[in-house]
């Protein structure tokens, strides 16, 4: 022990050798390292080839190959012969087995190659089929979703569902009541001189109308003028408010004229001079008050003068006694009429009722039908003359200077308008006795007091015959009428009114100078200033300036809803009915009936059930979901049974032009603002992403837009190509949003007995058709049930992403028609007129029928607003339906068809040779434009530029983010 106190022990081997290593350098372990890996091998190679010199070379050999079986036997120079050749017949047959075994392995291998070929076939279907099961699943978990949604919606809605209206009928005759005061009746509105009790919101406006020959209130003197009491009994008829049971009428009509007096009094056949003599007054006012119905007080009667005959002159001022026709007068001066609604064309101030009389205009037409044969073209918008009147006006008495000094001054400015410097050419006749040679203008006439027998002081009359005045209107830009004297106080008056339908009907815009002081027919639903210039007669001076000042643009508009307002509602006895009856309807906020829907009946009968194939394999890409599968679901339908006049009443008298039916949609129904769908209006609503949006996979899972959730019916005609349709009807299989298709079997021989049908998944209702018309493919189906309606070509080929982009632009372009190819019309440069043209073009004014979505609606005008003529062409060349559906949606909604996707052809493979590859499909398709252009009076098709595409189309996304379509 140290003087520290430290002991010290002795180190181990091992401690001893690690303390020796760690101070080994390292030069000295590398150097050593080295040797030991260079002396290693060289012992190692010394050692073998020592071994292999002390063994013998056939010893080696034997040694490398013992498993060769020639290398065993001994020297061959010591065989025999004999042993020899069967040694090598041995050989030989070890080589054919050998080779056998080779062959059977090789087919071996190739067996095996094909399996596995076919293990892998299969793992790709089977993968496939993995992903079009996982698309499946998602679109039933999403279609369990709406599904949930839907019974929510069900369980929280609080209002009912509607339908038609049901009728609720009075079922006894007006009670007897106490007569008003006459001066009680020159205060009646409907409030107080109207009973609507017996006119419910669903009674259907039931209209009753007295026989004028059972039930006549003229004196034995008058009788009703033969065509009017004829056609009026026939087309009133035709009405489907008109009812033959008056206990449970609404209205009870009276027809009073026009009144024509009885040949036998026209003359004083007692007199040698065969003098003409006034007959009697018209109405009996006792006969009147002695009708069935009449209630005491004539509530809910309608008294009817209609004019026809005497439209050519008879003056407002003219009393029922001084003339032979009681249309042009106020044929109710000085009767009690209680209170009846009066309608007639001319009315004095003093005895109109506001809203409560109907000024109508007089019956100047055919009793019904096609009219537009009598209209002349639309364009060019200006003509020759650019204003023409003809007239003869006499001085009434009576009327204050100064009032006379305005007619006098009108005239002379008028002259000097057409004689001053300008190069618009003007026609002025002022007196009917100087004959119109040419288009010189006629100076006035200072001797035009003189008046034909039936013309009455106070009016301008109608020069020369309907024929003559209508060639000067054909050649007129704009016609003028000058109203009655202000002092004469006078409402509306026949001659007025015949000046104003001939003007409208020959394209003549009418210039009604004085028109702030008169009232034209159904003026209280009729928009007449979109039709007709109003001018008060102090404005004269302005006139030239004012016609100037109006373009093209603005002409051919009016031009265009004077003829639509004519057409509609004036050119027919018909039309006038039914509009009387309908502006009497709207006036008591009823809606009209339904329209008619064309019956379906099944091309199978009862009995028979169609055969059915085998499960259709789905071919849609599995990668790519286009919607949820949903049950089927129907348009809601009747919707705004009351309240679709309200809001939109003006549209359906002056744009659309149908206000005699009710329609179970429309495709200018309101829309919602976007918050509504999330503020207590959501119901059927399925935003995208519940309304947070989304790219393609939220895109997939609702339909979104602005409209509530809804589906699409195909309607697909074919004709004896059975094998053609059964394989469109299967590539319908797995299509989102299908809801039915309607096949109409135009072909007179039925299916044939073993036809298998496949199943789609939708009902497939097979239509037989009447007869083979192309327009069976527009006709309104009762078994459609949607709103969409997909109009398909049995060999057009559509892919499922393709119909479901075209519906979901079609719910947001409802009005229009929307489809794939496209088509123009071309001026034919060298002979004028239209042309038909397939070409490939950047501009389209049509999109063929035979692959397009548009609205069930416009099925209903085809059938029943469109001019027969139209369809009757369809039918005589078997071509041209899918034209005049375009013609007929551009002419409504005054715009031009939506193309979608790029397809501009469809070609299907194994059909066969198509009508529309012969040239004689491109002459007639040539033809009918023309046509149909002649039939509208102008060309309703307009030019579009563009086409639809979606939304994300060649927009490059995030990796993690889907397309709207893959494809589109």
């Amino acid at each position: 022990m140290a003087e520290s106190g430290i002991i010290y022990q002795p180190l181990s081997n091992r401690e001893l050798l690690c303390r020796w290593l760690s101070h080994v350098k390292l030069s000295r372990i590398i150097i050593l390292v080295s040797v030991v890996l260079i002396i290693v091998p060289l012992v190692t190679h010394y050692y073998l080839s020592k071994v292999e010199a002390d063994v013998p070379n056939g010893d080696v050999h034997r040694t490398r190959s013992k498993l060769s079986s020639l290398e065993a036997f001994e020297d061959f120079s010591t065989l025999r012969a004999s042993d020899l050749k069967l040694r090598i017949e041995e050989m030989l047959r070890i080589k054919d087995s050998v080779s056998v075994e080779l062959r059977e392995l090789e087919a071996k291998r190739q067996r095996l190659q094909l399996e596995v070929t076919g293990f892998t076939q299969r793992i790709e279907e089977l993968k496939q089929e993995l992903a079009r099961q996982q698309n499946d699943l998602e679109r039933l978990k999403i279609s369990v979703e709406q599904a949930q949604v839907a019974q929510r919606e069900a369980a929280q809605r609080n209002t009912p569902d509607l339908a038609p209206p049901k009728q609720i009928l009075p079922s006894q005759a007006p009670a007897v009541l106490s007569p008003i005061s006459p001066s009680y009746a020159t205060h009646c509105r409907m409030h107080n001189c109207f009973d609507h009790s017996r006119c419910s919101l669903v009674s259907g406006f039931p209209v009753y109308m007295y026989d004028p020959d059972r039930h006549s209130v003229l004196s034995p003197e008058w009788e009703v003028e033969g065509f009017v009491k004829t056609t009026l009994k026939q087309t009133l008829g035709y009405n489907p408010h008109f009812t033959s049971d008056p206990n449970s009428a609404c209205l009870y009509l009276v027809l009073v004229g026009e009144s024509l007096a009885a040949r036998s009094f026209w003359f004083n056949t007692t007199s040698p001079g065969r003098k003409m003599v006034a007959p009697g007054p018209a109405l009996l006012e006792r006969l009147l008050h002695a009708l069935p119905y009449w209630g005491g007080d004539g509530r809910n009667h309608v008294l009817l003068n209609l004019a026809r005959s005497s439209a050519a002159g008879v003056s407002a001022l003219g009393s029922p006694t001084s003339a032979v026709a009681t249309g042009a007068s106020d044929l109710f001066l000085g009767v009690d009429t209680g209170r009846a609604i009066i309608v007639q064309s001319t009315f004095l101030r003093s005895h109109f009722r506001p809203h409560f009389d109907l000024v109508a205009p007089p019956i100047l037409g055919q009793p019904g039908g096609d009219v537009w044969q009598e209209c002349p073209p639309m364009l060019p918008a200006r003509r020759q003359l650019l204003l023409s009147f003809q007239g003869d006006y006499i001085q009434p008495a009576g009327v204050s200077r100064s009032t006379a000094d305005i007619d006098s001054f009108i005239v002379e400015h008028l002259q000097g308008m057409a004689m001053g410097p300008t190069t618009d050419r003007f026609l002025f006749h002022f007196d009917c006795t100087l004959a119109v040679l040419g288009h010189e203008t006629a100076p006035a006439s200072k001797s035009n007091t003189r008046t034909p027998p039936s013309m009455g002081a106070g009016e301008w009359s109608l020069c020369g015959t309907e024929s003559s005045r209508a060639t000067i209107l054909r050649e007129s830009t704009f016609a003028l009428i000058i109203a009655p004297h202000a002092e004469l106080d006078v409402v509306s008056t026949t001659l007025l009114q015949t000046r104003l339908l001939e003007a409208l009907k020959l394209g003549a815009v009418p210039v009604i100078l004085g028109g702030d002081s008169v009232e034209l027919p159904y003026s209280e639903v009729l928009a007449w200033r979109r039709a007709a210039l109003f001018l008060p007669k102090a404005r004269v001076t302005e006139l030239h300036f004012f016609l100037r000042t109006v373009p093209d643009t603005d002409l051919v508009a009016l031009r265009r809803q004077g003829r639509h307002l004519w057409e509609r509602y004036c050119a027919s006895v018909q039309a006038t009915v039914d509009t009387l009856v309908a502006v009497l309807r709207d006036r008591l906020g009823i809606p009209p009936l339904p329209a008619d829907e064309e019956p379906a009946p099944s091309v199978f009968n009862a009995s028979f059930v169609p055969l059915k194939m085998d499960a259709i394999v789905p071919d849609a890409e599995p990668e790519e979901s286009l919607g949820p599968l949903e049950p089927s679901y129907p348009s809601p339908k009747f919707k705004r049974n009351y309240t679709y006049f309200l809001s939109q009443g003006y549209e359906v008298w002056n744009d659309w032009g149908d206000p005699f039916r009710l329609y179970p949609q429309l495709p200018f129904d309101l829309i919602l603002p976007s918050d509504a769908k999330f503020l207590g209006s959501g119901v059927g609503f399925r935003p995208i992403g519940r309304g947070a949006g989304g790219a393609g996979k939220e895109f997939c899972e609702s339909l979104g837009g602005n409209n509530p959730r809804e589906q699409f019916t195909i309607v697909m005609l074919t004709y004896e190509r059975e094998q053609v349709l059964i394989n469109s009807l299967s590539r319908l299989y797995g299509l989102p949003y299908l809801h039915k298709v309607v096949v109409v079997w135009n072909s007179p021989k039925p299916p044939l007995e073993d036809l298998r049908w496949p199943d789609i998944g939708v009902p497939v209702h097979v239509v037989k058709a009447s007869r083979n018309s192309l327009n069976n493919r527009f006709l309104p189906y009762e078994a459609i049930e949607t709103e969409a309606v997909l109009s398909v070509d049995d060999d057009a080929h559509l892919r499922h992403d393709e119909i479901m982009f075209g519906f979901r632009v079609w719910r947001e372009q409802r009005d229009r028609v929307v489809g794939f190819p496209g088509r123009y019309h071309a001026w034919d440069l060298n002979h004028g007129g239209w042309l038909y043209n397939s070409n490939y073009s950047c501009e389209l004014s049509m999109v063929l029928t035979g692959a397009a979505f548009f609205h069930k609606y416009y099925t209903y005008l085809y059938t029943y607003w469109l001019p027969q003529a139209v369809r009757d062409k369809v039918d005589e060349y078997m071509n041209c339906e899918d034209i005049a559906m375009n013609f007929l949606v551009s002419h409504i909604t005054r715009k031009p068809p939506v193309k979608v996707t790029s397809r501009w052809t469809f070609r299907c493979p194994g059909c066969p040779v198509s009508l529309s590859e012969d040239d004689t499909h491109f002459q007639e398709r040539h033809k009918c434009i023309n046509f149909f252009t002649e039939v509208f009076g102008y060309m309703p098709l307009l030019n579009t530029q563009f086409r639809a595409d979606s939304i994300l189309f060649k927009t490059r996304i995030p990796h993690d983010k889907q397309k709207c379509f893959k494809f589109i």
